[in-house]
């Protein structure tokens, strides 16, 4: 009777304990159910853009729990799912589809008209900029027939299409002329030269300096022997130094043969100093390749400025076959791989480039552009605002920089 009566007792037990549980999954199932919110009537995203589930609801009956996360880098539809609490408090699984689109034009750098001489080569599918900012390789073409032998002006239309369907087009012209012939002029003896222009360091220090910033220069092997006693002593805190450079896409990398030589004796005087590398990187393991070589490179000095992503061959872009989204992706491995090195890493730009290419990178800017007063409308740590400038220790020209203190590029 008592073996019979603990089995009974068990039975129960297990029975309560089922019973329970079913109850407890019964009322904290998650049931699919999209009538407790109503969307918009726009479901589409523009590629690469940041975009939330509430970006789309127009009234939903209790909060949202938790939402996917919706990837924007690639086009075509996408089921989005989330949990909410409707209005009996209970969990809900909604679902919708959106669409990501591209509506962006290639971008295409073209004159309004070209002048070549007689006879010259000409490859202007090459020269001219195409590129997108989601195709690796848009559709671009030259309507029009041109002679390059036969002097004349050759109406032409430039157009490039990608894989959405945007269109660029524009109507440009070639002129072929033939040379002039040099007249013979007895030389003038009355004429005296002309000094060249240059940007004197002491008048951006004084003109530039203030509690907020620094001034210093970017050097490379092009500026050949520097005395950083006198740059120092003519009034500079730091030094951008190229450590090296890649020898064209998919060559070797290049140590600058002034880089040793350069960086020990810029701390020896007590400068501040960054490092740069110009790149040709075409791919996102090539720059993380990159940025592992300069880090060996520098790894016994004591670097205190950012190192810096600096990617100026775009005469090689459309070769490459890359998005502007795609290059944007190589310069943040670039420099993300510097940032878990401890570093700081940043992206090298001219306004333009900024502009045009360098919209989806998420590093601090060096900005180079030659004026007096930039109207880039952007942030940027550091402005390289001149490339002939002259300084005490340097024979020829040099870059002058003018570093803004407490930015997001600071270590």
């Amino acid at each position: 009777m008592k073996k019979n009566s603990k089995k009974i007792i068990f039975i129960i037990v297990i029975i309560i304990v089922i019973s329970i549980t079913l109850i407890l999954y019964l009322n904290n199932r998650i049931v699919d159910d999209n009538s407790g919110f109503t969307l918009k009537n726009d479901l589409t995203a523009e590629v690469y853009t940041n975009i939330d589930v509430k970006d789309y609801i127009e009234k939903i009956e209790g909060p949202i729990l938790e939402t996917t996360t919706i990837n924007t880098k690639k086009t075509g539809h996408q089921k989005i799912e989330f949990i909410y609490k409707n209005k009996d408090n209970k969990k809900r699984r909604g679902t919708f589809e959106i669409n990501i689109v591209d509506k962006e034009k290639p971008l295409v750098w073209l004159n309004n008209n070209y002048n070549v001489q007689l006879g010259e080569e000409l490859n202007l599918l090459k020269d001219i900029i195409c590129v997108d900012n989601y195709d690796d390789k848009p559709s671009c073409k030259i309507e029009g027939q041109y002679d390059v032998n036969t002097p004349g002006t050759y109406p032409l239309t430039f157009l490039a299409e990608d894989s959405s369907g945007n269109i660029f087009q524009k109507n440009f012209t070639i002129t072929v002329y033939e040379p002039m012939q040099k007249e013979n002029k007895s030389p003038q003896t009355n004429s005296e030269p002309t000094e060249p222009s240059y940007t004197d360091f002491n008048d951006i220090l004084n003109n530039y300096k203030t509690d907020n910033t620094e001034i210093g220069i970017d050097v490379s092997k092009w500026q050949g022997d520097v005395d950083f006693t006198k740059v120092k002593q003519a009034g500079a805190s730091f030094v951008m130094i190229r450590v090296g450079s890649q020898n064209g896409t998919n060559g070797e990398y290049v140590l600058d043969p002034y880089f040793k030589q350069n960086i020990e004796n810029a701390l020896k005087n007590k400068l501040k100093v960054g490092i740069y590398f110009y790149s040709y990187a075409d791919s996102k393991k090539e720059a993380k390749k990159q940025a592992n070589w300069i880090l060996k490179q520098i790894k016994n000095y004591d670097i205190t400025l950012p190192i810096v992503f600096d990617f100026e061959s775009f005469d090689a872009f459309n070769q490459m076959e890359l998005s502007i989204f795609g290059l944007n992706e190589i310069a943040n491995t670039f420099i993300d791989t510097i940032d878990k090195a401890g570093y700081k890493g940043v992206l090298y730009g001219s306004k333009n480039y900024l502009n045009a290419i360098w919209k989806y990178h998420t590093a601090p800017v060096w900005l180079a552009h030659y004026t007096d007063q930039t109207n880039y409308n952007r942030e940027y740590f550091m402005w390289q605002m001149c490339d002939d400038g002259k300084i005490d220790g340097i024979e020829g020209y040099v870059d002058i920089d003018i570093l803004y203190k407490n930015t997001s590029s600071e270590n």
